[in-house]
């Protein structure tokens, strides 16, 4: 087995805040219904099995972790709208993001795991993607509760992609840009920085975003490698490729030419506020917490962030973010 194989784990059990299950009817009904025992397992299986035909150490793992975020990143706290529950990646306008080009792949490689659980919709099966991704690299563990709901089509989606850009042209732009559209979605700084902190797994492709290579030497392992490296490492922007010269978007790349940065990545050394947090996880991977990663985007409808709500058919129990227990996440 090669070193993309992922580890098998218990999932973890359903989370509570301040005694308060989690759970209504209507997730329970849900737990009936679907064994995510099961699911887990086979979303394993299919990342193993996939990265045995690569065989080059890459996998499915960073693109199931894109894949989740990307479906919870259209989130706005503002109205409610946006998120992961609807799964409406599926539909135009959503599929046709250009910030989600290549995820066609992802929901593609998903549909053999829908077709064994039908009773798991696409929303709960796309982020719980993206959570075992994360454990089974190795990083922490995420509470997760079933009960996302499927839109029928994406008329409810913003026409305009909500996504956050690699580059705006600018670093100025670019820093104003990632505040704008975290900033949508209710992220501080701290948050913003651990997020992009999912850039140590997965590569990009010439194919997809234009841009090409991974940002650590083990793209298949959940650590805190891609803030070590932005930060040791002397990036330069990039300007030949294979031996020719480089026709792609602006991206930057370390002494090797291996591995790479995108303008939004150096935009976090260059800002102070985004630098010190950069610095913090940069000695200690610990500090990456589930409640700063990941877990704020793949949650039950519409978005679970640190100081909103979660919605359960009509019930809704509020988080306050300064009132988590350290490394505890409610996704």
């Amino acid at each position: 087995m090669n070193a993309a194989r992922l580890s098998m784990r218990m999932v973890a059990p359903a989370a509570a805040v301040a005694g308060v299950s989690l759970y209504t009817i209507q997730d329970a009904h849900a737990k009936e219904a679907v064994d995510i025992d099961k699911v887990r397992a086979s979303i394993v299986d299919l990342v193993e099995s996939d990265a045995e035909k690569r065989n080059d150490g890459t996998s499915l793992a960073g693109t199931f972790i894109r894949l989740a975020w990307h479906c919870s990143g259209t989130y706005d706290k503002k109205d409610g709208s946006g998120g992961s529950n609807g799964a409406r990646m599926r539909f135009k306008p959503e599929s046709a993001y250009g910030n989600n080009a290549g995820l066609d792949k992802a929901r593609a490689a998903l549909e053999p795991i829908k077709s064994k659980y039908p009773d798991m919709t696409y929303a709960d099966l796309y982020t719980f993607a993206g959570v075992v991704a994360v454990e089974e690299a190795g990083g922490p563990k995420i509470p997760f509760s079933l009960g996302r709901v499927d839109d029928k089509d994406g008329s409810v989606s913003d026409p305009k992609d909500r996504l956050p850009n690699a580059d705006m042209g600018g670093r100025k732009n670019t820093i104003e840009h990632m505040r704008q559209v975290f900033g949508r979605m209710g992220f501080s700084d701290q948050e913003m920085v651990a997020l992009l902190g999912a850039h140590a797994m997965g590569r990009c492709h010439t194919d997809a975003s234009g841009f090409w290579g991974p940002w650590t030497n083990a793209e298949t392992t959940f650590s805190n490698e891609f803030f070590r490296l932005l930060l040791e490492e002397r990036w330069s922007p990039k300007t030949t490729h294979n031996g020719k010269p480089w026709t792609g978007p602006d991206q930057f790349e370390d002494s090797t030419g291996n591995l790479m940065m995108l303008p939004s990545d150096m935009a976090l050394i260059a800002d102070p506020e985004f630098r010190k947090w950069v610095e913090v996880y940069a000695k200690d991977e610990d500090k990456i917490s589930p409640w700063h990663f990941l877990s704020s985007c793949t949650s039950v409808p519409p978005c679970r962030l640190p100081s909103h709500g979660i919605n359960f058919g009509n019930a809704t129990i509020p988080l306050k973010f300064k009132e988590a227990p350290p490394g505890v996440s409610i996704v």
